[in-house]
């Protein structure tokens, strides 16, 4: 099926909660069923003023997003865009894009202007997606934001997080470029220290992440002086 004919829905009903949970296992691989965020999660996040969007081929979900609704200090609503997910076979067809595109036009409709998520900044096509292909931007790093993950993705290490916010009103702002921090695709305690230690000195310092660069098979985190 061409990819222009998988149909995004909102996921309304227990079967299809359940068939998301089922995705969890197939993409992260989680070897412990408490890693998994169970069908109730699903339910309440939607009764609550969430978003649950599943991608289709025919009647088989091939791709999820889950967010919910929070409260900056201040009263200042966002939505935490906790987890989305692609089939491997399902990847790299644009699946992604259109599920952020969905909740972003759902964002906009309910007068909501911020949307944020964490990932892994050791994921380098994610950081490509997230800061160059949606323009969100990163001004926290979190340590061990989950505990340890039984999902062979995260390869033993803490789950050291990035916070994207993605202001979708807002036209993308590229300032000067006034630090560079290299990540590379080596997966290691030593490699994710330093990458946490430089992130946070920049953070420091009162610098955002806002795009990066390809250099070979690594990439660097652009950052400079973003207004709020």
């Amino acid at each position: 099926m061409p990819a222009e004919e998988i149909r995004i829905i909102d996921l309304t009903t227990l079967d299809q909660f359940h068939g998301a949970l089922l995705l969890q296992k197939s993409i992260w691989a989680f070897e412990d069923d408490t890693d998994l965020l169970p069908h109730r999660f699903f339910v309440v996040a939607v009764k609550v003023g969430g978003q649950a969007f599943g991608a289709y081929e025919g009647d088989t979900m091939v791709a999820f997003l889950l967010a919910i609704p929070g409260l900056k200090p201040g009263g200042h609503p966002y939505l935490h865009s906790h987890m989305m997910g692609v089939l491997p076979d399902y990847q790299n067809l644009g699946l992604g894009r259109r599920l952020k595109m969905r909740q972003r036009d759902d964002a906009l409709a309910r007068g909501i202007d911020l949307i944020e998520w964490t990932f892994d900044p050791l994921e380098l096509k994610n950081a490509w997606f997230n800061l160059e292909g949606l323009g969100a931007v990163i001004r926290r790093y979190v340590r061990n934001q989950y505990g340890f993950s039984s999902s062979a993705l995260q390869s033993g290490l803490p789950t050291d997080r990035c916070v994207a916010e993605w202001w979708i009103k807002k036209d993308r702002f590229r300032p000067a470029v006034v630090e560079r921090v290299r990540a590379t695709p080596v997966r290691s305690r030593e490699v994710q220290e330093e990458l946490a230690t430089r992130f946070e000195a920049c953070f420091a310092k009162g610098l955002t992440a806002f795009g990066v660069e390809r250099t070979g098979d690594s990439i660097d985190y652009l950052f400079g002086v973003v207004p709020e």
